[in-house]
């Protein structure tokens, strides 16, 4: 089946291919391979995660008589591929910015906010317009139910960046609602950030601002949570540690030159830390970690050194991993979108009557339809509709838009 499944995702995947506006791009704002294939490699986790949602809540047993190690690996680790999302994002963000502004002023700040809302805004306006409207129709897997406030309610939260917020206290929201909590995370992170480089400069000051997330981290996964699972995985202070250490990656990274054998030394450790985090959730070891919320810190950490190895040793995917650094560049289309995918595939499943047979069918169809999915989307609304507003407001328009 695999290579099928590669051939298959190599050709939905295609159109994620970076979209530059102007191929003589400065040094230094090239792609990233090995960034684009952590990404890929999150959003796999995703997928396959919100697949196995739907299955485990339906009480269907695909996954008797199977490892259940291997199980877990491969269909529980959605939240610790938030978590490299976070770190990849605090890595880019922070790179992208001190290539653009080299001293932050008003006008950077200014500028900062122009490129987040036209990269973030558009999609998530048409989706929370779709979902509204599905919402309306009373399609059973889109409404938004009284207890947590009805439409309006989650509108607001999307809108003003609590979603998060709204499930903690008043239960999860539907699942293509549910996976805007991390969009709140990050992007209340990105209120701030600006002024942090403006006011702090890019010195100690800034090290150890964001230190400090980095310590509170593994607190806000535990203790502040106080026992409440929503707040454990969803908490803002749960999710800004990776967001800074992805920034403390780029800060160190810009005044600092690893040799080859360093750079061998770090990507070594940190895919061996990440296979450690994703490979061994059940061993004992591991529980320890995720018992005192360091667990996703470590996650975090790994992820901060490969994109360290590859961003300086300017590390190129061969062919084999091209589908996924693919998917990685359209990352954020398939996050926002999947779930679509996800509630249709696992109809039509019900529909045909639970067979067991089928289950691998729908893991690689979601996968291949979300790709497919997210890929169109890109070129045809949210990638053209990101350089209008570039070139409306005159920022960075001869960048690649997708790169952040």
């Amino acid at each position: 089946m695999m290579p099928v499944y590669r051939s298959k995702l190599r050709a939905v995947t295609s159109a994620c291919a970076p979209a530059s506006l102007d191929s003589k791009q400065p040094p230094g704002r090239t792609r990233l391979d090995g960034v684009d294939l952590l990404r890929g490699l999150a959003i796999l986790f995703v997928l396959l995660n919100h697949v196995n949602m739907r299955l485990f809540l339906a009480h269907i047993p695909y996954t008797r008589g199977l490892p259940s190690q291997l199980m877990s690996s491969l269909v529980w680790n959605g939240q610790r591929g938030v978590q490299m999302f976070f770190a990849v994002s605090g890595f880019l963000i922070t790179r992208t910015s001190l290539q653009r502004w080299h001293h932050f002023g008003l006008r950077s700040v200014r500028e900062f906010y122009q490129l987040r809302f036209a990269r973030i805004a558009p999609l998530l306006i048409l989706l929370l317009g779709v979902l509204g409207l599905l919402h309306a129709a009373n399609f059973q897997d889109y409404v938004v139910s009284d207890d947590t406030g009805g439409l309006g309610r989650a509108l607001l939260a999307a809108l003003t960046l609590h979603i998060n917020v709204l499930e903690a206290s008043r239960g999860y929201l539907p699942g293509s609602w549910d996976v805007l909590w991390s969009l709140s995370v990050e992007e209340m992170f990105y209120l701030w950030f600006p002024w942090l480089l403006w006011m702090l400069g890019r010195g100690k000051l800034a090290v150890v601002m964001l230190l400090g997330f980095v310590f509170m981290g593994p607190f806000a996964r535990t203790v502040w949570a106080h026992d409440n699972e929503v707040w454990r995985e969803y908490s803002y202070l749960g999710g800004m540690d990776a967001i800074a250490l992805g920034c403390l990656t780029a800060l160190v990274l810009e005044k600092i030159r690893l040799s080859r054998m360093m750079l061998s030394v770090v990507g070594f450790t940190g895919a061996a830390l990440l296979i450690l985090c994703l490979g061994f959730t059940r061993q004992a070891a591991f529980r320890a970690l995720a018992d005192h919320g360091l667990d996703m810190t470590a996650i975090a950490i790994a992820t901060c050194g490969l994109m360290t190895a590859a961003s300086q040793a300017q590390w190129r995917r061969s062919r084999l991993l091209a589908p996924f650094t693919r998917l990685g560049r359209c990352s954020y289309e398939i996050y926002l979108l999947h779930m679509f995918v996800v509630f249709a595939a696992f109809r039509l499943f019900v529909a045909a009557g639970k067979p067991l047979g089928g289950v691998p069918l729908m893991f690689v169809a979601v996968i291949v339809i979300a790709g497919s999915l997210g890929a169109a989307v890109a070129k045809l609304y949210s990638e053209p509709a990101n350089r209008w507003l570039r070139r409306r407001w005159g920022v960075d328009v001869g960048l690649s838009t997708r790169m952040p």
